[in-house]
């Protein structure tokens, strides 16, 4: 086992580590003189680091590759606010030598339990024919087998070991609420659109040893995938209406819901605006969730800017936390005082409470 991961940075800054990654990225460039230096973005389980080897760099520069892995001795520190690691050492190491559950995010979630509840969803249906094909989706074993592993991104959201499915679960449970608030959504039709989203992503990414792109997921990208598959097991259920595929098509490729994010089309039925205002919340509130984890030791409030939300992000737990600790203080503070002195005064405007917030209430 690993006995520094990425997240520990923060209690090593300014310290020599040895350690084991595994290479998400590769780069040579050129120094100011135009001698090479060797730029890697490391990743282990708890996330990925910026890495820059300066010296020696010959003798190590074409012993390693993209997903390889190695075992580095360097120095953490900050540049531009955000850690890296100066490599002094590396040498590549044997599969016999490293634990791969190291190297790979994985959901805390049991697997098994997700796959049941998404299982249940589906018998759930009352459409006989999108029941029939998602069943159909299931009981691919290739399928099944990669549904249940697959990220759903290879680092904006869900970016770990059965991600994909975590997401699909959790925006199946956001439908199951929401198509009660609105009658007209079709709820089938809509759990059918999440199930088959983000499916291509099987084949899209690749996630071994790091998480990437297949040379088909780069060529064609993950909706070409899943109509592909679509066409394919709608062949399996007799008699599947064609206006229901084309829904089930219009839903998969307009589910990033503008041109610029990907979409070739806009959503343009209810089912279709759902689709893409869900996946894009439970995208959001993932990438918040795991952006407040990663910097969790952090005194501040404040986490760094996050590129893909375009901000810094306030973490509202830190933040009225201080204040929720200053009040029971202070409280217990007054009524030591109240002790001593035999008085109860009833002052509300000495009592400290967090803003916007009524004492008396």
């Amino acid at each position: 086992m690993k006995d520094f991961y990425i997240c520990d940075c923060t209690r090593h800054e300014n310290k020599v580590i040895t350690s084991t990654f595994v290479v998400v990225a590769k780069q040579i460039k050129p120094k100011k003189t135009g001698e090479p230096y060797i730029a890697l973005t490391l990743g282990d389980r708890s996330g990925q680091l910026e890495a820059k080897m300066w010296d020696n760099v010959e003798e190590v520069l074409d012993a390693f590759e993209q997903d390889d892995f190695l075992k580095i001795k360097g120095l953490i520190n900050k540049y531009k606010n955000r850690f890296q690691l100066t490599i002094h050492k590396l040498r590549k190491l044997g599969d016999s030598e490293i634990e791969f559950d190291d190297y790979l995010p994985k959901t805390t979630k049991n697997i098994d339990d997700l796959w049941q509840t998404l299982a249940a969803f589906v018998v759930s249906f009352q459409n006989p024919y999108l029941r029939s094909l998602l069943q159909a989706f299931m009981a691919d074993p290739e399928i099944a087998a990669s549904y249940r592993n697959a990220p759903a991104a290879k680092t904006l959201h869900h970016a770990y070991i059965g991600g994909l499915l975590d997401h699909v679960v959790s925006l199946f449970r956001s439908v199951e609420l929401i198509s009660q608030n609105y009658p007209q959504i079709n709820r089938d039709l809509l759990l059918a659109g999440v199930f088959l989203h983000d499916i291509g992503k099987i084949h899209e990414l690749t996630y071994n040893r790091s998480f990437s792109y297949s040379t088909k997921g780069q060529l064609l990208g993950h909706m070409v995938i899943e109509l592909e598959m679509l066409h394919a097991k709608i062949a399996l259920v007799p008699d599947f209406p064609a206006e229901l595929k084309t829904l089930l098509e219009h839903l998969i490729i307009s589910h990033h819901g503008q041109y610029e994010f990907g979409s070739p089309k806009l959503p343009m039925f209810p089912e279709a605006l759902m689709l893409h205002y869900l996946d894009d919340l439970d995208s959001k509130m993932e990438a918040m969730r795991a952006h407040f984890e990663r910097e969790g030791d952090q005194e501040s409030p404040w986490t760094s800017y996050n590129p893909s939300l375009g901000r810094p992000l306030l973490n509202t737990e830190k933040f009225l936390s201080p204040k929720k600790a200053a009040a029971t203080e202070n409280s217990a503070d007054a009524s030591a005082l109240e002790s001593e002195t035999g008085t109860a005064s009833n002052h509300h405007d000495q009592t400290p409470t967090l803003p916007g917030l009524d004492p008396q209430r």
